[in-house]
């Protein structure tokens, strides 16, 4: 009997996953698991924020991803129960398991903030972008020169500034009147880069007339203003939250050793069950002291060795470890983008068009790898 494999999540895990496990068990019965029939660029998901019509060339579609062979469940994972070897749904039904790969990325870590779930919005999904944008709109709509809405974006790591990007594109584009803030905790923006990443990405906010307020947490988030450690509050019209991730809550007593319901496993993806691995956002692998970041670079190079991983483990064979190897960051700030420390280039950081131009070939060639060059290419001017 042929094994049963069963990949949870529709994110760069569990898509990169499938790809590589289809060519590594032609044979097995493969099961996709995902909330949605479709695939989504998360990293150009803030590119809806400005123009809405970006969703058509950022979703792939399961059905282009998988081969036919491989069965494809839409449904929202509750659960998973190790012992009976068998993964639960919302609508009741269960998904059957030999092997189990997790993949089901995060959901956004709120620290305890009062009011911050409440009153924020989020962008993890493409009903967030959306969301986002209408709310932009909305708010846009309403105000005046002389009352200006104002869009705070909490968190100034990638995608708080991506989407701080969005949004003054967005006000340039409309000539709305919009004042933009972005709020982070820590003295500085992108915490924990290079100086000189965070200075040339500063520099591109304040043309963009964002203004950037560092160094003053948020203690509390009502429906009209958010609150500060130290600082006068700050009233807002549009508040979207990026500043942490946590693990899903279908990961909370699926008895798999885990930190904030994000999976610990080991370098070769496999966690304190021998049958589940787990990769992505919702995984934490050991890397050492240098831990992979939760971002779409880590978890493309996780799923290939993940899918190889499982195939060795069904055959009996030493199961390989995998090293997370940095390629540098490329930022985009609306039109323009920001690239530091990319292999091969001579320049420690370089932003214009060879940026921009990486920016949009690093997103159209995960397309081509998922789907095609043809999608590839008639995404690219939305990247």
């Amino acid at each position: 009997m042929s094994a049963k494999v069963v990949v949870l999540g529709a994110g760069y895990a569990g898509a990169g996953a499938i790809k590589q496990l289809e060519e590594e068990l032609p044979n097995a019965e493969i099961t996709w698991v995902s909330d949605n029939d479709y695939h989504l660029v998360l990293h150009e998901a803030h590119r809806v924020i400005r123009d809405p019509r970006v969703k058509d060339k950022i979703t792939l579609p399961v059905s282009d991803i998988k081969s036919p062979s491989t069965r494809f469940v839409q449904g929202t994972v509750t659960g998973v129960d190790t012992n009976e070897r068998t993964v639960e749904l919302a609508d009741g039904d269960d998904v059957d398991y030999d092997y189990l790969l997790v993949g089901l990325g995060s959901q956004t870590a709120y620290y305890g903030i009062p009011g911050l779930d409440e009153n924020s919005l989020t962008l993890k999904s493409l009903d967030d972008a959306l969301e986002i944008h209408e709310a932009v709109a909305d708010a846009a709509s309403e105000a005046s020169r002389n009352d200006p809405a104002k869009v705070v974006i909490g968190g100034a790591g990638l995608s708080g500034i991506q989407s701080a990007g969005e949004v003054a594109e967005y006000r340039d584009k409309h000539r709305a009147p919009i004042d933009i803030y972005l709020v982070e905790a820590l003295d500085e923006i992108m915490p924990g880069q290079d100086p000189e990443l965070q200075g040339t990405v500063k520099k591109h906010l304040l043309e963009k007339d964002v203004e950037i307020l560092t160094g003053d947490p948020i203690t509390e988030a009502t429906e009209e203003e958010i609150q500060f450690d130290e600082g006068e509050p700050l009233d807002y019209d549009v508040f979207l939250w990026t500043g942490g991730i946590t693990g899903r809550e279908a990961m909370d007593d699926c008895g798999l050793d885990n930190e904030h319901n994000r999976v610990t496993a080991e370098a070769n993806f496999q966690t304190s069950d021998d049958r589940v691995f787990a990769i992505g956002d919702c995984a934490i692998v050991d890397q050492g002291d240098n831990p992979a970041p939760p971002t779409a670079q880590a978890a493309w190079q996780a799923a290939e060795v993940a899918g190889k991983n499982i195939a060795r483990e069904i055959r009996g064979q030493p199961l390989a470890t995998w090293t997370h190897e940095d390629k540098g960051t490329v930022i985009s700030i609306g039109d323009e983008a920001v690239a530091h420390d990319v292999p091969v280039v001579p320049l420690n950081t370089f932003n214009s068009w060879p940026a921009e131009t990486l920016k949009k070939a690093i997103a159209a060639r995960w397309i081509a790898d998922m789907t095609s060059w043809g999608r590839a290419v008639d995404a690219w001017d939305s990247l």
